[in-house]
């Protein structure tokens, strides 16, 4: 089954969520409901410190993923078939404990608040059954001249 970024933007080169770039973490996010949903798995090179995930990669996690949430959210509520390309406004993480990197980290996402060009998201990040990260971020749909238009 293809992921939402697979779907969307099989050439996209982000870090975060990017099929094409080889060296980032390509995370796969999928409709559940009326959230998005992702399982990751770290690799060593993503440590922090013995068995704990760096906290810019769980950063870098909730961004991607809750930017996903927006950009497939404004595509629905605007009936398009593809998704508009969206950006982080702002977006504020609270890392409450170590996580560890002994297994899958889960991440779920859903909107909070919508309007026609940006979506409110919050974010979880789990692992081994704890949430050990959250995120609440502003997500925009940007318009032609931006760099970032029509990057998938």
């Amino acid at each position: 089954m293809k992921s939402v970024q697979e779907t969307y933007a099989p050439n996209n080169k982000c870090f975060g969520c990017g099929p094409a770039n080889d060296k980032g973490l390509r995370i796969r996010s999928f409709a559940e409901g009326d959230e998005l949903v992702c399982e990751w798995r770290p690799e060593p090179h993503h440590q922090a410190f013995e068995g704990m995930l760096n906290g810019g990669i769980c950063g870098a996690l909730l961004d991607c993923h809750s930017n996903w949430t927006a950009a497939t959210h404004l595509m629905k509520k605007r009936g398009e078939s593809t998704p508009p390309c969206t950006v982080t406004a702002d977006f504020h993480v609270h890392l409450k404990r170590p996580t560890p990197m002994d297994g899958p980290i889960h991440l779920r996402s859903r909107v909070i608040e919508s309007t026609d060009d940006r979506a409110v998201i919050e974010a979880t990040l789990e692992a081994n059954g704890k949430i050990t990260a959250t995120c609440r971020g502003t997500f925009v749909a940007v318009k032609e001249g931006h760099p970032a238009y029509h990057r998938w």
